[in-house]
């Protein structure tokens, strides 16, 4: 069955390289939409879903857009009109796919664009700024985006660009087939697991024993991408509860550190009603980058994870601040919540013999929680090291009660 495709681009730069990559999609069998960003230029634009409608969807005009000075703003509108299309399309089945082309600011609106529609969608960008410093990142963000870059720029149809396309089309094409696994998992079976290096024995141990119990486990790396990722799927309701084992982005994000995960991390699922068990790896640490210490960060008790990353030890004030947050997004939860925490170290960096290891600093933080969460909340304080057999049983054993 052919799949409909979804091009953009802008045609009034990116014309005769766009109508190659729709020839080159609809060849393969597949239909295809094209929708031009153009924010300049006089010329009626042929595509299927014009500038003037982008314009229109973002609540502007195209005259408006093309006339105005002010690049941001334009660029806004026009990003919110192709979100709102994009997004509609794809709930009424329209498309099956995104592609797009361009440097770096048609690849920056494309793919925020892309981000737009939710995980699974097939996604690829062509660009020829891929590989610019800082701007893969920004490109990617938190969506399942293929990034695809071009080396050479993408202007007049030489052998080496058309070879570009051509593999990026059967790239798409191959990712919006039949036999591509859905990703939804089956009613009430999907669990989202947060998980990093210090504790991935206890979160190897939770998601075997997991999957035992008949659930599909789903990890995020929760070194501030990953974890905002998990929070917007959340939202758009893939998973069915939630073990947090590594929340330390809450943190991160207030002290503005490496790892933060945005100002809604560990809210998604209390509001979403589902089940979650909640653990402190990597809560009473720190990761700023090293070019930005404070002064008395070099003063800090710290553990090396390599020769690029350390953890750095929150204080007494700090962890009382983060408990604060933590207490302020479980108190909102509108479904059960328990909060499981090992007393004899969060992590393998917090354990006996390490610099950081502190278990009454540690206390500073579970008083306070205590003091601050709502009455039916349970912590439960297990007498083991985060990374002990004993801990993932007991935290497996309260998500299981609550499932």
């Amino acid at each position: 069955m052919p799949k409909s495709i979804l091009i953009i681009s802008t045609l009034d730069t990116k014309g005769e390289e766009t109508f190659y990559l729709r020839d080159k999609i609809t060849s393969l069998g597949n239909d295809t939409l094209i929708m031009d960003l153009s924010m300049r230029g006089d010329e009626q634009s042929p595509a299927d879903i014009p500038p003037a409608m982008v314009a229109a969807a973002g609540g502007s005009t195209l005259d408006e857009i093309r006339h105005s000075r002010e690049r941001a703003k334009i660029t806004g509108i026009t990003i919110r009109g192709a979100s709102k299309l994009a997004a509609d399309f794809h709930a009424r089945g329209k498309i099956d796919g995104m592609i797009a082309l361009g440097g770096s600011t048609g690849t920056l609106m494309a793919t925020e664009v892309m981000r737009a529609l939710p995980f699974g969608i097939p996604k690829v960008a062509i660009s020829s700024t891929a590989a610019l410093p800082g701007l893969s990142t920004r490109y990617i963000g938190t969506g399942d985006i293929c990034l695809f870059h071009s080396v050479v720029e993408v202007a007049g149809l030489s052998d080496l660009l058309k070879n570009v396309i051509d593999r990026a089309a059967h790239a798409v094409v191959g990712m919006a087939a039949d036999d591509i696994t859905p990703p939804k998992a089956a009613h009430a079976k999907a669990i989202a697991l947060t998980m990093l290096g210090p504790c991935e024995k206890c979160a190897r141990a939770v998601q075997a024993a997991l999957e035992q119990a008949g659930y599909q486990v789903i990890g995020f790396s929760a070194a501030g991408i990953g974890d905002r990722a998990m929070e917007e799927m959340i939202r758009n309701g893939f998973f069915h509860g939630v073990v947090d084992l590594a929340p330390g982005g809450v943190g991160e994000h207030l002290f503005k550190f490496m790892r933060d995960a945005g100002p809604h991390r560990m809210e998604s699922a209390g509001r979403a009603g589902l089940p979650q068990v909640i653990s402190t790896c990597s809560v009473n640490h720190m990761t700023p980058a090293k070019s930005r210490y404070k002064p008395d960060f070099h003063q800090r008790r710290k553990y090396d994870l390599d020769k690029y990353r350390s953890w750095l030890r929150l204080s007494p004030d700090e962890l009382k601040t983060v408990a604060g947050a933590f207490a302020d997004k479980i108190n909102i939860a509108r479904g059960p919540v328990k909060v499981v925490i090992p007393l004899k170290g969060w992590s393998s960096v917090d354990c006996p013999g390490n610099p950081t290891y502190d278990p009454e600093e540690d206390r500073v933080f579970i008083d306070a929680l205590r003091d601050r969460v709502k009455s039916d909340i349970d912590i439960v304080e297990v007498d083991a090291n985060m990374e002990e057999s004993a801990f993932a049983q007991t935290l497996t054993r309260a998500f299981l009660e609550m499932m």
